[in-house]
């Protein structure tokens, strides 16, 4: 028997989950038409590759993944693409995001589709095929599931499937284990092969008994003797990834540390499912399982077409007259959406119905009592009072030295403040101030190193420049000084040369002639020699003459 371990703080809040459990999973029909925004996903929106008026068919690639942060997007049914624009989304900003609207031709005709041979396939080659086929984490963070299966700078022991599903309203993960059992299983597998993990623990909440039983049933057909079903007590927020982690290995993941750091890594059930359908059948993530429930006749969980508008999807669970909002997720951690035209999106697990009587407004916020019962139920075991009068303030620095970023914005401390104070919409306000200062920081930090390299370049230009004058003024200073040590020949001395090499000759001539008196010079000699003689007065004459010309004049 393996022994549980608990965490820190958590709640009890109405579980309002009988509703729509009541009656099995429902296939929606074809809508009218599918609004399917291209970012699903944590990262990079997925770039669409389709063009309006383009026919495509169930499964088709609409969008392919940008970035290694991404994934892929599909179209949910063959139809007509009509639209390719800005539209509203289920996104808690309400802002708009690029969407590709499909309207269904009736067929719902398929693309060629077909598995692959897990047990021969490459793990890199399945991880792949996991991001071709748009498969995330379904469980709220929307992940690319391809990232989370390469584990390799860490040696994972225990692979946790997280089938908690605490937050109220939820059934939808209640409802897929009890019907699909096998696949998740099956898909559980996968991942721990995928991920090499020693070990596969199922958690599930024990206020789920028919999905206990069903999973059970699955691991013993399946014979996993590696794979372990645990009922863990029923306690908001278990279904957290961290809090689940600490119930069934007792491992504490500290603030800035990733579960796998620890040899732990976690998906949810709906995640296992898809992935074993996209490997082993070919289907890429067109639907999920979503809850539909609160201000409505016929609570129940619908399978769902990704792009089906929010209006048609909860018309046919009886949305009643008085209907005041529309809430994404559960009462504890959902959002608000901004229209019923949005389309249903894979991060979308629930929706509630909300009215006036099921939801009455919050009382006005009174003034923090100091009572502590925030900190009591905190499961991160934060001070949310300190981080409650720190985000008022603006002190942001402090909301961070106060560990602002454990927080998951669970709600437990804003559940159970008797001043109803919205405590979690002030940190949520912080952390956006804080990584809006951020972004803005390094905006600044970026133009500054702009700034200085431009500044570097004309500094090394002008230096080059100079370099290369300097270099030019040496090279002319060298062939100046090169001419000035080199002698020039004046015509007196190239006369003089001139002179010497006749008598030289003259002298050669009459030793060859007398070779007995070298002195005796026949007259025709002494003539040549006497012209010569007189050339060379008037030379030096010329000379001289010339030198007394350039001599400066004397001062008087």
């Amino acid at each position: 028997m393996r022994t549980l371990f608990a965490f820190h703080g958590g709640v009890h809040p109405p579980t309002h989950k009988e509703e729509s459990t009541r009656t099995p999973i429902a296939q929606t029909p074809l809508p009218s038409k599918l609004v399917i925004p291209l970012s699903q996903h944590v990262g990079n929106r997925a770039v669409p590759i389709v063009q309006v008026g383009e026919r495509v068919l169930k499964g088709q690639k609409i969008g392919r993944p940008e970035g290694k942060l991404s994934s892929a997007v599909h179209a949910s049914t063959s139809g007509t693409v009509t639209a390719i624009d800005m539209q509203l989304v289920a996104h808690h900003s309400g802002l708009p995001d690029l969407c590709v609207t499909i309207v269904p031709d009736g067929k719902d005709e398929w693309i060629a589709h077909r598995g692959v041979d897990i047990s021969q396939t490459s793990h890199s080659d399945l991880r792949h095929l996991l991001r071709k086929a748009g498969v995330v984490g379904l469980g709220g963070a929307v992940f690319p599931s391809d990232l989370k299966t390469d584990a390799h700078h860490h040696k994972i022991k225990s692979l946790v499937i997280n089938g908690a599903e605490c937050e109220p309203y939820i059934t939808c993960d209640d409802m897929l284990m009890r019907e699909r059992a096998t696949d998740i299983v099956r898909g559980a597998n996968l991942l721990r092969e995928l991920l090499h993990a020693e070990e596969v623990l199922i958690g599930i909440e024990d206020n789920k008994p028919e999905a206990i039983a069903a999973m059970h049933l699955a691991v013993e057909q399946d014979k996993h003797d590696k794979m372990e079903v645990l009922s863990v007590p029923t306690m908001y927020p278990s279904g957290g990834a961290k809090q689940l982690i600490r119930i069934l290995t007792g491992i504490e993941v500290a603030a800035g540390v990733r579960s796998t750091e620890m040899g732990v890594q976690c998906f949810n059930v709906a995640t296992a499912y898809t992935a074993w359908r996209a490997l082993a059948h070919g289907e890429p993530l067109l639907s999920r399982i979503v809850t539909v429930t609160g201000n409505v006749t016929d609570a129940q969980n619908f399978d769902v077409l990704i792009g089906t508008p929010l209006e048609e999807l909860v018309a046919l669970a009886g949305s009643k007259p008085d209907t005041d909002r529309h809430i994404m997720g559960g009462p504890m951690m959902g959002v608000d959406l901004p229209a019923g035209t949005i389309g249903i999106t894979k991060a979308t697990n629930c929706i509630i119905e909300s009215s006036p009587k099921l939801f009455p407004p919050q009382p006005p916020a009174l003034p923090c009592i100091r009572c502590t019962r925030c900190a009591d139920v905190c499961p991160a075991e934060l001070q949310p009072q300190d981080l409650y009068w720190f985000a008022k303030s603006n002190n942001f620095g402090k909301t961070e030295e106060f560990h602002l970023f454990d927080c998951i914005e669970c709600g437990a401390c804003a559940y159970v403040c008797p001043s109803n104070i919205p405590l979690v919409q002030y940190y949520r306000y912080a952390k956006s101030e804080i990584h809006e200062r951020e972004r803005d920081k390094k905006a600044a930090d970026l133009a500054r190193e702009r700034h200085e390299y431009r500044q570097l370049r004309i500094e090394r230009d002008k230096q080059e420049k100079a370099e290369k004058l300097a270099q030019k003024e040496r090279e002319a200073a060298a062939k100046a000084a090169q001419a000035a040590a080199t002698p020039v020949a004046t015509p007196d001395d190239t006369q003089q040369k001139l002179i010497e090499e006749a008598l030289a000759r003259a002298k050669a001539q009459a030793a060859a002639a007398h070779p007995q008196n070298t002195e005796t010079l026949t007259p025709e000699q002494s003539a040549e020699i006497a012209a010569i003689e007189a050339r060379r007065a008037k030379i030096r004459e010329m000379a001289a003459d010339a030198g007394a010309d350039d001599e400066p004049p004397k001062s008087h």
